[in-house]
This record gives structure tokens, C-alpha cells and sequence, in this order.
């Protein structure tokens, strides 16, 4: 056992059995955290706008605790990750970033600065350039505090002064769409195209596959999605093998990418949905009192203990939506390396 998790014989089988033949030896996560627990802010009077079930599986993930969670998860394989801070305002946004820029320039791991809407465009360029980060990560924490949760939409936390610095530079934007509609919210939609059309040199990525995590997420955006050119998607923390089908249907294997999320997909759970929510079946007692979490279920028994990383699960999904839409080794290989490789200006090593 490492000191950083366990992993078990239930861990080994899954992915001897169903992911190491299936995964290419070099891979990208392009969507990962790293931070301390000593960048949390006292006294933080900061709304609360996000589940609660992520801080459940580790209080921090320093860049060592990453590369040692791709050594246990992926024997064989070379993951390379593209890494920037936890978005919250519970943590120093000045730390997060110096402390992404510190770990990026010791091992060699592309970067985005955590940004702020507040940021005024010479703020916002001076710290991404100076700090050689490839773009930014937006989110909507970040907003206005008297702005509602339900009513906060993507120019609240990514203003138009933004936009066009990440324009004029070419920089890439890494985007978790707010609103209760996730993906399908029209609003969602029209913002996401605007910047599409509005500011082609932006590198846009959308988060999560815009957070359709249940099937009644879609709605019709991926037939509004299929239009689009230039923005990609990650598919980090979502494990709906449908979603994922639909979304290669939709945009094709050259604009997907493998992501992760990490430190969260060490969680050792299985996701299911009912009614068009989701919840992480996780085993008793494991992360402690989970009640306060709707997303989160307990199990019992063998229930419990055939339960294998999140990471582990949201592969094999993609695995079969790959399967399921006859797709080929180079296509795999874009998704979960070249794909990333092109955007961020990397080689295979």
C-alpha cells in the first residue's frame, strides 16, 4: 500500500482487464488541481457554490501527490498533465498561482493561471505571460457574490476585457459552464458560441463535457454543438458512456480530450443516475459523514467492495463509447494524447 491511497486487487483486475491494452503508452490529462491546504484563506465570507463531495477526497494535491497518483494508476503508461489551481475563493488565488508556476517549471508540466473577473486586462495578460501559462482556468465561483448561483452566467466570471487578451494571444480557456442546466441551458449555449465565433484565436475547452453528466443534460446541444469548429471538450469527472457517444458523434475524435480532475477521480466510487441527478455510490464510511452532499450514496457489502477508482470508471465509459462508435487505435490516441499534445505544443518524449 502507498501512503498516498490503496490500491487493491479489485483495482489491479480492472485494469489489467479492461484499460491497459486499451490505453496508448503516452498520455495528456488535461484537466488536473494542484494546491495546498495552507493557501485556505481565514475568515473566507465567500458564498458557497459548489457540491461538496470533491473536498471529501483529499484537502490538497501537490504536484508530487499527482505524479504519484498517475505511477499507481497507469503502470506502464507515461501521463504527462496539464495543471493549474483549485478554484475557490476558500484559497489565496496569488499562492495557487505561484505555487502552479513553482511545479510547472520543475517537472516540466504545462499550466493555467487561475484568474479572476476583477482582474483588469493588463493584470490579467502581465500574470499569464509572466508566469508562463498557456491561458487560463475561469470558474464561477469567482463571480460577483450578489449575483444568485442559478442566475450566474459565463461572462459574469469571464468578462469581455479577458476575452480579448485571450484572443489577441491565442491562450487557451478552460471552461466549467455554470447554470442548473448544464449543458442543455440555452444561455450556456449562446455564451459558448459567442466566444466561438466572437474570438477565434481563443483555445476554448469546455469542461466536463459541459457537465452532462446524466443523459437528460443534452437536450439538443449537441446537434447546436455539431456546428461548431474550433472548441474542444475534456471529459473529466463524467463517466456517461451515452453523453460520450453523443459527443463524438457530434464533434468527431479531433476535439475530445482525456481529463481527469484530479485529486477527485482517486475517489473510489461508481456513478449513477436517477431522474436526471447524479449520485457517487462510494463505500460506507469510507469519506466520513456524507450527508450533507445530495450526490453522494453509501453502499454496503459487495457492493461496497467492487467499487474501483473513479479514474478506472470514467475510462472504461469512454472505452465503450469508443467501441460502440467502431472507433480506431488513432483515434484513442488523439483523445487521451494528440489531441492535447497539439494544443498545448507538446512531443511525445
Amino acid at each position: 500500500m502507498s501512503g498516498l491511497f490503496e490500491v487493491k486487487q479489485v483495482d489491479q483486475d480492472f485494469y489489467r482487464n479492461k484499460l491497459q491494452r486499451f490505453l496508448p503508452e503516452s498520455m495528456i490529462d488535461i484537466h488536473t488541481h494542484v494546491w495546498l491546504e495552507s493557501f485556505r484563506v481565514k475568515d473566507n465570507k465567500a458564498p458557497n457554490r459548489t457540491v461538496g463531495w470533491p473536498s471529501m477526497v483529499a484537502a490538497d494535491n501537490s504536484a508530487e501527490d499527482l505524479l504519484e497518483t498517475y505511477r499507481l494508476m497507469f503502470p506502464g503508461k507515461k501521463v504527462n498533465a496539464l495543471i493549474f489551481g483549485f478554484p475557490s475563493q476558500e484559497y489565496d488565488i496569488g499562492q495557487s498561482n505561484s505555487y502552479v508556476m513553482e511545479c510547472s517549471r520543475k517537472y516540466r508540466l504545462p499550466s493555467l493561471y487561475l484568474s479572476h473577473p476583477g482582474m483588469s486586462a493588463a493584470m490579467f495578460e502581465k500574470g499569464i505571460e509572466e508566469g508562463g501559462f498557456l491561458g487560463c482556468k475561469v470558474y464561477l465561483n469567482f463571480a460577483p457574490n450578489y449575483i444568485p448561483e442559478k442566475e450566474i452566467r459565463i461572462f459574469d466570471f469571464l468578462p469581455e476585457h479577458q476575452l480579448k487578451v485571450l484572443d489577441k494571444r491565442g491562450w487557451i480557456v478552460m471552461l466549467h459552464i455554470p447554470r442548473v442546466g448544464r449543458l442543455k441551458d440555452e444561455v450556456n449555449l449562446v455564451q459558448m458560441l459567442e466566444i466561438e465565433n466572437k474570438y477565434p484565436g481563443i483555445k476554448l475547452i469546455i469542461a466536463h463535457v459541459g457537465r452532462a453528466y446524466c443523459d437528460e443534460d443534452l437536450g439538443n446541444a449537441m446537434d447546436i454543438l455539431s456546428r461548431t469548429k474550433n472548441m474542444m471538450f475534456d471529459f473529466a469527472a463524467n463517466s456517461n458512456s451515452y453523453v460520450f457517444s453523443k459527443l463524438i458523434e457530434a464533434v468527431g475524435t479531433k476535439r475530445i480530450m482525456f481529463g481527469s480532475d484530479l485529486p477527485i477521480l482517486r475517489m473510489r466510487a461508481g456513478r449513477v443516475c436517477e431522474n436526471g441527478k447524479y449520485y457517487n455510490l462510494v463505500p460506507r464510511g469510507l469519506y466520513g459523514d456524507v450527508s450533507s452532499d445530495s450526490h453522494m450514496r453509501e453502499v454496503d457489502g459487495d457492493d461496497a467492495g467492487s467499487l474501483t477508482f473513479f479514474m478506472y470508471e470514467e475510462i472504461d465509459s469512454f472505452r465503450r463509447a469508443s467501441e460502440a462508435a467502431h472507433l480506431k487505435k488513432e483515434d484513442i490516441e488523439d483523445v487521451f494524447f494528440n489531441n492535447a499534445a497539439r494544443l498545448l505544443g507538446l512531443n511525445k518524449e
